[in-house]
């Protein structure tokens, strides 16, 4: 790819998005199926704010991650490798990021188990054979192509499931049990904070643009060609727009894929609320598919199940497809940050890819086999990706300031956010560090059980001592 500049034109401008229409597939799966109907069969519509912002405030830094990989056309274990600090053969960062990855190899697995929950009963001796049998087609799909088939899958099953959840939504206005009233949104959308906040915590990880979308993302900026079109930095003006161009294409990426996403999320969110929470059912890891196909039977009936089947498929099959796409990135791409292996070609890498394809997916048929529980894998995933973002924040904020030219800075507000969103995520990861420190603290630890006061209600809150 030459560099060129960029369209002007939205229609232009519409047909070089991508990268973010890819993530947005990864997005819609376990936090918004899993982790967010959890949330809000625990809290009701108290925290529809948090679920918003939590969609929002992370864009910031998927930018500014893009904005250094656009202009430096190095990819984000690269730019981890680099942070100053310990480096042990690779940077601390990077050896944290082998924590997360791990966690998110347990989060496909729970997903690819959730899949199979659709078909068979969890006790079945069919179960673990579907699971294999959807790894396999994985595998086939992501070898037969390159960033053309992914984007291609991804954005179809991102037009599937938001039809379905959409039109899940609307159909329970039409219920006189589970119509969603404009009070119950209001409420929602007010400041409040629950007792426990372990499960949010976990949400907030995962929903929006979660850390592995937040790592994933360069790496597809690069592949649709926004770095290799800027060019190399030579100092010239023809760079500069460029760069201004390509950056100004990625942002629209990037906020067309947040209005997609956070649509989704609030939907799951509003579903979850509307039934679970009013009927005070749980989202555990048995009976998980049963308990959330009650979203989807309260608006479409008896048919309900296999319209929630339906969706549910297009939202983990695309997560498992295009987390694994970019996972196997990561994998060929930590080869040479490690010191394993240097590549001679770009055919060279890709071959690493296929493996690193073939590799993860056997890999996650394996911790399912030995784990089980998908909504525990999926949430132990969170938690690893939760423990990353503040630093992948703040390394963000280090790379805009100190290896960033200065000419394609963006303006104050812009950057006040990014801080905003910097110190969000530190928040939220210091809350979970304290919380995982007091559970092996001795002494009594007081826990807060909401119970659902009646339908469509915000129920009351009771306490009672935990050992």
């Amino acid at each position: 790819m030459e560099p060129k500049p960029a369209p002007t034109t939205l229609s232009g401008i519409i047909r070089h998005l991508g990268p973010g229409l890819i993530i947005t597939a990864t997005i819609v799966g376990s936090g918004e199926l899993i982790a967010t109907p959890k949330l809000a069969a625990e809290t009701g519509y108290s925290l529809l704010w948090f679920i918003i912002l939590g969609c929002l405030i992370k864009v910031f830094v998927q930018v500014e991650l893009g904005r250094y990989t656009v202009t430096h056309g190095k990819t984000t274990l690269e730019a981890m490798n680099s942070v100053p600090g310990p480096k042990p053969i690779v940077s601390w960062m990077v050896w944290f990021w082998v924590i997360m990855y791990i966690g998110s190899t347990m989060q496909v697995a729970g997903m690819m188990g959730a899949i199979a929950s659709l078909v068979v009963s969890d006790g079945s001796g069919w179960h673990l054979a579907l699971i294999v049998g959807v790894a396999v087609i994985c595998i086939a799909l992501l070898l037969s192509g390159r960033y053309r088939l992914v984007e291609a899958v991804c954005i179809g099953m991102v037009v599937l499931f938001t039809i379905f959840t959409l039109v899940a939504l609307g159909s329970l206005q039409f219920t006189e049990q589970f119509a969603i009233k404009g009070s119950d949104v209001v409420s929602g959308l007010k400041f409040s904070l629950p007792d426990d906040f372990t499960t949010a915590f976990g949400a907030f990880a995962i929903i929006g643009v979660g850390t592995s979308e937040l790592i994933y993302y360069p790496y597809w900026c690069l592949e649709k060609g926004y770095a290799k079109f800027t060019g190399k930095n030579d100092d010239t003006v023809g760079w500069l727009d460029r760069a201004h161009g390509w950056l100004n294409v990625m942002k629209w990426d990037a906020w067309v894929s947040c209005v997609i996403y956070t649509g989704a999320t609030v939907a799951f969110y509003l579903l979850g609320a509307a039934t679970l929470y009013s009927a005070g059912l749980e989202v555990g890891d048995e009976g998980m598919i049963a308990t959330l196909s009650q979203m989807y039977e309260s608006a479409f009936g008896a048919t309900g199940a296999v319209v929630f089947k339906i969706g549910c498929f297009c939202v983990l099959f695309s997560t498992i497809f295009g987390a694994t796409a970019a996972n196997a990135r990561l994998f060929a791409d930590a080869v040479p940050i490690f010191k394993i292996k240097q590549y001679e070609s770009e055919e060279d890498r890709h071959r690493m890819v296929k493996i690193g394809c073939v590799v993860l997916l056997v890999l996650s048929c394996l911790i399912f086999a030995l784990f089980g529980k998908p909504v525990t894998l999926v949430f132990m995933g969170a938690f690893a990706q939760g423990a990353l973002m503040p630093f992948l924040a703040l390394a963000a904020i280090y790379f805009l300031f100190t290896r960033v030219d200065r000419r394609l800075h963006p303006g104050l507000v812009w950057k006040s956010f990014l801080v905003f969103s910097a110190a969000c995520m530190m928040l939220i990861g210091a809350y979970s560090a304290v919380k995982e420190v007091s559970k092996h603290l001795p002494g009594k630890e007081e826990s807060t059980m909401v119970t659902p006061a009646g339908t469509g209600g915000q129920g009351e809150t009771r306490t009672e001592s935990a050992k």
